[in-house]
């Protein structure tokens, strides 16, 4: 059963409001892309935005969630009227299809934009724009991986400062498991749910945060 970030009668209204916001910063107050991604990826607005938070995916226009993220990082811009453009170009399609990408793999806009930047993402919109969105999702999930080559167990646990016996120690997991899952001969999302629970709890997770994609 794939997990998504949240509920998906909230993603139509999500891609609208990122792609108007990603397409305000850019094109109406003048920002770089990467500029405005990684304020976005570091804001807590993309983390509740990830969360699918009614406030943050509904309750404002994308003007208004373009300003929240850059108030909220202290990046500096010079304020316009809201301007969305009925003609969509490459920057609204890019958040647009990150906020779908997000939501389908359940990662953190951080995880994402730290591999993929949102200047790539704009760029592979006349490749992708008139493909099913489902291959724009492949093409991101291709570059995800070759950006984080480890399994997403070995990440955290490094994250966390654990070496593998440190990890069985505090979790109560064995060691041999912790190992096979890292090597990929063990499948982490087939394992008994209180195992993923004991290594959630371990390293301050989401038991979602340790399962392959």
């Amino acid at each position: 059963m794939a997990i998504h970030a949240y509920f998906e009668e909230y993603v139509a209204g999500a891609q609208r409001n990122l792609g108007d916001a990603v397409d305000f910063a850019v094109m109406t107050l003048g920002l770089e892309p990467d500029v405005f991604g990684r304020a976005f990826a570091a804001s807590d607005t993309s983390r509740q935005f990830g969360r699918g938070n009614p406030r943050y995916v509904a309750g404002m226009n994308g003007c208004e969630l373009a300003r929240r993220v850059l108030t909220e990082t202290n990046t500096p811009f010079a304020d316009a009227e809201d301007v969305m453009y009925l003609d969509k170009g490459p920057e609204y399609w890019a958040g647009w299809a990150l906020a779908f990408y997000q939501w389908y793999s359940d990662a953190s806009f951080m995880e994402i934009l730290s591999a993929v930047s949102m200047e790539e993402i704009i760029v592979m919109y006349p490749v992708y724009h008139e493909m099913d969105l489902l291959q724009f999702v492949d093409r991101m999930q291709e570059k995800m991986k070759k950006a984080y080559p480890m399994t997403r167990l070995r990440r955290q646990r490094e994250i966390s400062g654990f070496s593998q016996s440190e990890l069985a120690a505090e979790s109560g997991v064995p060691l041999r498991q912790i190992q096979l899952f890292e090597q990929c001969q063990r499948n982490i999302n087939k394992t008994a749910a209180e195992t993923l629970l004991r290594l959630s709890k371990a390293l301050c997770c989401r038991m979602e945060d340790l399962m392959e994609r």
